[in-house]
């Protein structure tokens, strides 16, 4: 009696664990992303300093440089008001369109890792902002 109780769960268990996944799935922000990078320039910034209490999936804030001598299309990533590099500017066109036109983009740490590269120490992810 016992054997085809448990049958009757095991067949019951893709089921259940279909609704859990979705239940799941629903509750995750989808992002539409726009880059993963590298960050450029964590060697000069406080980044070495601030790296052992950095986390992937820390929130990152863009500023737009315009005034940048040395990249019109400039977008510094600060985290937690301060400044660890910017955005690759082999990858800033079009991010830089974007929030000149006011398009609200956001970003975080995606992967850390230690490294003499400073190029491979932090990846970050830059996304559109989920609407309100």
């Amino acid at each position: 009696m016992a054997g085809a109780t448990d049958m009757k769960l095991w067949r019951l268990l893709p089921i259940v664990l279909c609704l859990v996944g979705t239940a799941i799935a629903a509750e995750v922000e989808q992002r539409e992303i726009l880059q993963v990078s590298p960050l450029a320039g964590f060697q000069y910034y406080a980044g070495a300093a601030l790296f052992p209490l950095m986390n992937a999936g820390d929130a990152l804030s863009l500023r737009r440089e315009p005034d940048n001598p040395y990249d019109p299309r400039a977008v510094r990533v600060e985290w937690h008001g301060t400044q660890i590099g910017y955005a690759p500017r082999a990858d800033n066109v079009d991010l830089a369109r974007l929030m000149d036109r006011g398009t609200p983009v956001e970003a975080r740490i995606l992967h850390l890792q230690k490294s003499r590269d400073p190029w491979k120490r932090v990846l970050i992810e830059i996304y559109l902002a989920p609407a309100p």
